[in-house]
């Protein structure tokens, strides 16, 4: 099947990586290069380059169109061995080199966000996938990021009730996300606990047995983390925790803006109407578009959330934020500017 140079596009997402393992190679002020990079340059090019509007809904070449292919399959699994190999070069580093304690901090941040948009974000779409060995490769990547209870609820959680006040992962009008960020992180584990309880319960088996998914992803991250600890030591074991929480943050950021103060009606009690383009916020500003792997075109995901990223599709009923996520994502961590900013975008869209 053949496809044209634009369908490289998604070259750019290693960026973040690559600006990582630059940084741990060059130390001193190289090590904050990625959050420089994800949280300065992006945001400001987004800014001064806002969208076309009349060039939004071009198309696209026929491996865009395609269902399954193999450049935009190859591109993704990729991830994969680069996310673990990334995180071995930055524990390998904070063990065997006399990093500051600066330095440090910038390492974390740095691997942290590839924990988010590689570790999480990437599982995200793999997790989507039919084929038993490429939700596998999503529960690594998850296992990377200590987020492995997200691959149970986001599936059966998350799609169900997103835009819901069952939903903890949707944040409330008025919310601020530093008030959203631990009811998100608390709340996601309660409902994977509940999913697999209430699954199990079905079969006549206990959640406690070992046919809880929850419990063997948990086993898992335990092994991993005992390997780590063997390896490195208490010090890294921790780097890579606070990287991890870094992730979680990003993630929650992610959550956080996606679907801010929207909600669906509900048609009975209990019952809420079906997910709509207008239940979730849009970017196009191809920047972020790109780094995330499509997830900016978040209400054709939730509209269809078999479809493969590289064929999601612009949404024109789709309420848009007034900048890419990376923007947005740093104006709700100032809940002030962001009520501000959406509160208002949210009347009119609701």
């Amino acid at each position: 099947m053949s496809f044209t140079y634009r369908d490289l596009r998604y070259l750019v997402a290693y960026s973040l990586p690559l600006t990582a393992a630059v940084g741990l190679a060059l130390g001193g002020a190289a090590t904050w290069l990625t959050l420089a990079y994800a949280f300065g340059l992006i945001p400001l090019l987004e800014w001064l380059r806002p969208p076309n509007r009349a060039l939004i809904p071009a198309g696209v070449s026929a491996a865009s169109e395609a269902r399954r292919h193999p450049l935009f399959d190859g591109l993704l699994y990729f991830n994969v061995p680069l996310q673990f190999a990334l995180l071995a070069y930055f524990l390998y580093s904070l063990a065997h080199r006399d990093f500051s304690a600066v330095e440090t901090a910038g390492a974390v941040c740095s691997v942290g966000i590839c924990c988010g948009a590689l570790g999480i974000n990437v599982a995200h779409e793999l997790g989507h996938r039919s084929r038993s060995w490429e939700q596998r490769l999503a529960q690594a990547l998850l296992l990377s990021s200590w987020y492995p209870h997200f691959f149970i609820e986001h599936n059966r959680g998350h799609h169900r009730h997103v835009a819901t006040p069952h939903d903890p992962a949707t944040a409330r009008l008025h919310e601020g996300f530093w008030r959203f960020l631990p009811r998100a992180v608390a709340g996601e584990l309660r409902s994977a606990w509940a999913l697999e309880a209430t699954r199990l319960h079905r079969l006549g088996q206990s959640p406690w047995s070992g046919h809880n998914e929850l419990l063997q992803l948990l086993a898992a991250q335990a092994g991993l983390a005992a390997l780590v600890l063997a390896w490195v030591g208490p010090a890294g074991l921790l780097a890579w925790l606070a990287a991890a929480a870094v992730g979680y943050v990003l993630f929650q950021l992610v959550n956080y803006v996606e679907h801010y103060g929207l909600l669906r009606r509900q048609t009975a009690p209990g019952t809420y109407e079906r997910v709509q383009p207008h239940h979730s916020w849009n970017s196009e500003h191809a920047l972020g578009r790109i780094l995330l792997y499509e997830l900016t075109r978040h209400s054709d995901h939730h509209y269809q959330a078999a479809r493969p990223y590289h064929s999601l599709r612009h949404q024109p009923a789709a309420p848009q934020m007034p900048t890419g996520y990376p923007g947005m994502m740093l104006l709700a961590t100032v809940p002030p500017l962001w009520f501000r900013v959406m509160n208002p975008r949210v009347a009119a869209a609701t």
